[in-house]
């Protein structure tokens, strides 16, 4: 077995970009809270991850805490699950490969590591109802009522799912590769089905430039996966939404066409209403929007007033080859803007596509009542909005993010 480092390199956190950060943390210059926009229905799971749902599982990290490391630790990672966690004996565990494909496969997490090279990317997690609350404040949504911290970035490392998808030989008509996972969730009508994700073929194959590849991931953060995040095999699909990179990965299908699965078919797309013809109509989401936000301060708190740190996240949108341009910061509701810089780490950082950076910018925090606004533009040409459409499910909210603050 070889083992090579794709176009995207392991980037560290520096030490002054953790001891910096940290030391915001813990400053005195926060001195409580305004009261403001505070979530008392939630508390934390241990010290690491706020518990938006028991059952399925749902958390997110503290946006303080989120914003510390470059590279997401595993316990401060966001879970999403739709059903319970499954349990998985490794030994016996297989992977099929099934469809529109000469040759049907069968792997063991072992067998993909002895047959495959071994790849490892650096790639950020975002799932599609990151920020929801700020759409439920619009107007009401159903769903997980995510804050920003429904993000994560980690090291991804299993087999190229290209080298994989080849060795079963596509037939010429293949057009998108699904993905089954283990985890039962129950339908409405009582049945159970698993949680399936679906892409088009050709980021299935994609490995060009400085375009991350797709994996068959076993590993995250160079430890094995945790059963909250896949164990023991998860598609990681770069700059496509969460859900398209699905845990507990049992089977891929090569079709002519997208997957009939719930969250392929139904779910995961932007609509206005739950009108059967708008929902097929629209098409599935896979890359995820341009998100920024501000991790520290949180809103609703008080400053000393005077010179302050803050800090937070920037994500390129997931169109290939999109890298942030330009944050701005307003301090003063969106009346002056200043341009902020992304912290310093590998020069490869600044060159890795569907990954966030970390940004801090110092400011001056006056006495009373003030909105802090931060904004971004990619290469692309994707800017953030300053009010993000609605939409029924609540998805891909992007719009500037604003934090409440009470300078004293």
């Amino acid at each position: 077995m070889n083992s090579s480092l794709t176009s995207m390199k392991i980037v560290r956190s520096t030490r002054r970009l953790w001891l910096a950060q940290t030391a915001a943390l813990g400053a005195t210059a926060y001195l409580g809270s305004t009261g403001w926009g505070q979530d008392s229905a939630t508390q934390a799971a241990g010290s690491k991850l706020i518990v938006r749902q028991e059952r399925p599982f749902n958390a997110e990290p503290g946006l303080p805490e989120l914003v510390k490391n470059y590279f997401t630790p595993v316990e401060q990672f966001y879970v999403r699950s739709h059903g319970d966690v499954p349990t998985v004996d490794e030994k016996t565990f297989r992977l099929k490969i099934s469809g529109l494909v000469n040759r049907e496969l069968e792997f063991s997490v072992d067998q993909l590591k002895e047959k495959f090279d071994t790849h490892k990317v650096a790639a950020t997690l975002t799932c599609a109802g990151n920020r929801r609350q700020e759409m439920s404040a619009i107007k009401k949504v159903a769903g997980v009522q995510w804050d920003a911290g429904a993000i994560g970035h980690a090291t991804w490392t299993g087999a190229l799912l290209s080298e994989v998808l080849k060795a079963a030989e596509l037939k010429p008509e293949a057009k998108h590769v699904w993905f089954d996972g283990l985890d039962p969730i129950k339908e409405k009508d009582g049945s159970e089905a698993p949680f399936g994700g679906s892409i088009p073929l050709g980021k299935a194959l994609a490995h060009e430039g400085r375009d991350l590849p797709s994996l068959l991931a076993h590993s995250m953060n160079d430890k094995p996966l945790t059963p909250a995040h896949g164990a023991p095999l998860r598609s990681l699909v770069p700059g496509f939404i969460g859900a398209r990179s699905v845990k507990w990965l049992a089977k891929i299908v090569v079709s002519d066409r997208s997957s009939p699965n719930h969250y392929v078919a139904e779910a995961y797309k932007l609509i206005q209403t739950d009108d059967k013809e708008e929902v097929a109509k629209a098409e599935p989401i896979y890359e995820f929007p341009l998100n920024v936000a501000i991790g520290l301060p949180t809103d609703g708190v008080k400053l000393k007033a005077g010179r302050q740190e803050i800090s937070g996240y920037v994500l390129p949108s997931g169109t290939p080859n999109s890298f942030c341009q330009e944050i701005e910061l307003s301090v003063d509701n969106g009346r002056n803007w200043r341009s902020v810089k992304t912290l310093a780490s590998d020069p490869i950082t600044a060159a890795s596509t569907f990954s966030w950076r970390l940004w801090t910018a110092n400011v001056d925090i006056l006495k009373g009542r003030q909105t802090l606004i931060a904004r971004a533009v990619d290469t692309a040409g994707k800017s953030t909005p300053e009010q993000g459409p609605w939409n029924l499910k609540g998805y891909m909210y992007n719009a500037w993010h604003r934090v409440r603050v009470e300078g004293v």
